[in-house]
């Protein structure tokens, strides 16, 4: 079997894209959701991208996170060319590097949230003393801690949307994805999921890519890309000493 291209990447620059372009066919119908899109997102970031829906940024999202493949152009991730990973390879590319959250939290109902956090963690081949060790230390660092053996039903919306971040967190993910995390939830439990994300970029390093309609979440991005219409229309990029990351309560 032949390798993937890898690259090595630029100093702190994580996710690459190259004249991407998509579009979705039905019948005759072709419709060109991204066009020529080019773009470099940095590790320790929270990078926002913003538009209005139907503007393209969770098809973006998808391609830059391997669920999805670009119809011309090309993506590197960590230094690899996601178009050279066949499906296995792209699976365990996003198991061993990438964490999501999505907007409508995805939880087990039946489980509590320590065992929703644990459930993933088994699949990286960990022990069980490991497993718990992570779950439990993600939880407490969303300010979950003295609630993680409640259920869905026992939780609010934003502390399930805690909930799924720590799941993903728990990964120690390099690359971390989230689509509309703050849409279901009110403007104060939205501003604490959007600082958690950007905490966690400052805290571990990691890539953390967001997308998001939701005008509010600027102020607490590093980076806001603006789409519209398939294409970036500014890049615009915060000082650090003016991000809101608001405290976490428990």
């Amino acid at each position: 079997m032949s390798m993937p291209d890898v690259i090595a990447p630029s100093p702190n620059i994580t996710l690459q894209a190259r004249g991407v372009s998509k579009a979705f066919v039905s019948g005759r119908l072709r419709s060109p959701v991204l066009q020529d899109l080019s773009l470099e997102v940095h590790a320790g970031e929270l990078t926002l991208i913003s538009g209005p829906s139907g503007c393209g940024k969770s098809t973006l999202l998808s391609i830059l996170s391997g669920l999805q493949s670009p119809d011309t152009g090309s993506v590197h991730a960590l230094g690899m060319a996601l178009s050279g990973l066949n499906r296995r390879q792209t699976e365990h590319f996003r198991l061993q590097h990438t964490g999501f959250v999505f907007q409508g939290f995805n939880l087990f109902p039946a489980l509590n949230a320590l065992e929703q956090v644990e459930l993933p963690l088994g699949y990286l081949g960990l022990d069980r003393t490991e497993t718990r060790r992570r779950a439990a230390a993600s939880l407490e660092e969303v300010g979950l801690g003295p609630r993680m053996h409640l259920r869905p039903a026992e939780l609010s919306g934003g502390e399930k949307q805690r909930v799924a971040i720590a799941r993903a967190l728990a990964k120690e993910p390099e690359l971390l994805f989230a689509d509309e995390p703050t849409s279901a939830l009110d403007a104060a439990n939205g501003q604490t999921i959007i600082g958690i994300l950007h905490t966690i970029a400052r805290t571990h390093g990691a890539t953390v890519l967001c997308v998001s309609h939701d005008p509010r979440l600027v102020a607490h991005a590093d980076r806001v890309l603006a789409m519209e219409d398939g294409r970036i229309l500014s890049d615009r990029r915060r000082d650090a000493t003016h991000v809101a990351s608001p405290e976490i309560s428990s």
